[in-house]
């Protein structure tokens, strides 16, 4: 539903929000064209949910914590919470969760999110920051997953549009398994040529691309002759490329962690990726999105 997304806009953009997951539905620019998903429902009705308190799937989707375990979804509860608008302007708000009885259960930490979106000029900014809460170290992975237009608005064919990374990503890549969710242990020869990676459905037919160490902090995404997306990530040092064939949206997804490697068994804190924040503490993760028309 659209109904209760909230906007923001400057010269350039506007952006429209939904409080259900803080979600980011709509980036047009001054002419109207859209940068988003058209969440057809077809292949996928998500738009940009936020990754809290984990990314992608854990063991058994529980997590273990002190000898316990707690059931956790996919990609954790953030997406699906209600999150409550704390400031808001002409071309910036903020949104905020916090824990409740009901995250407790699953999740026994104290925390809030604040997910900030900013408009300046033709950049969509936004930054998502964590905060302990309470008297013990908070364990947490947090990740971006938006869902943007493939083939972008401009007119540039859907096979011609390409990532070009900040930097050179000879590094191997992983999958997940399909049938749980974890990443797998073998990787694959990575598909990027030096910095270029063209994109095509048949990059997809395993599920996503991971990579799970980064070189790079930022990457263009569009077509020659077409429109261009410049996005940064600065905080993050994972990423995932993700959609389901015949789609019409590409999702880039900057992360701090990634799914349960297969075998891995160990309390939650021990997870490769899981940050680990002290009591007062904040942490905050950057995504910037800055739009080229053609």
């Amino acid at each position: 539903m659209t109904d209760g997304l909230l906007s923001i806009s400057g010269k350039g953009l506007t952006a429209r929000i939904n409080p259900h997951g803080a979600e980011l539905w709509s980036l047009t620019d001054a002419n109207g064209a859209e940068y988003m998903t058209d969440a057809d429902p077809a292949f996928w009705t998500g738009h940009a949910p936020l990754l809290f308190p984990i990314i992608g799937s854990v063991a058994g989707d529980h997590l273990r914590i002190d000898g316990r375990e707690y059931a956790q979804p996919r990609h954790g509860f953030a997406r699906t919470s209600r999150f409550t608008p704390v400031e808001r302007s002409d071309d910036r708000i903020v949104f905020r969760l916090t824990d409740s009885v009901e995250t407790r259960a699953n999740y026994p930490f104290l925390f809030d999110l604040d997910m900030a979106f900013r408009i300046d000029g033709m950049t969509l900014a936004m930054q998502a920051t964590v905060r302990n809460t309470g008297n013990a170290g908070l364990p947490f992975s947090f990740g971006y997953h938006p869902a943007f237009a493939w083939p972008l608005p401009g007119g540039a064919a859907k096979d011609a549009h390409k990532l070009v990374f900040e930097q050179d990503e000879p590094q191997a890549v992983r999958r997940l398994r399909e049938e749980t969710g974890l990443l797998l242990a073998e990787p694959e020869a990575s598909p990027v040529k030096g910095r270029e990676l063209p994109l095509r459905e048949e990059l997809f037919t395993a599920n996503a691309v991971i990579w799970d160490r980064l070189n790079s902090r930022s990457l263009s995404y569009g077509a020659d002759g077409g429109a261009w997306l410049d996005i940064a990530f600065p905080d993050t040092p994972a990423l995932g490329l993700w959609q389901k064939a015949g789609a019409r949206y590409i999702c880039i997804e900057p992360w701090q962690g990634h799914a349960d490697p297969e075998g891995f068994a160990g309390d939650f804190r021990e997870k490769p990726g899981v940050v680990l924040l002290d009591p007062g503490q904040t942490r905050s993760f950057r995504m910037d999105v800055t739009v080229r028309p053609r």
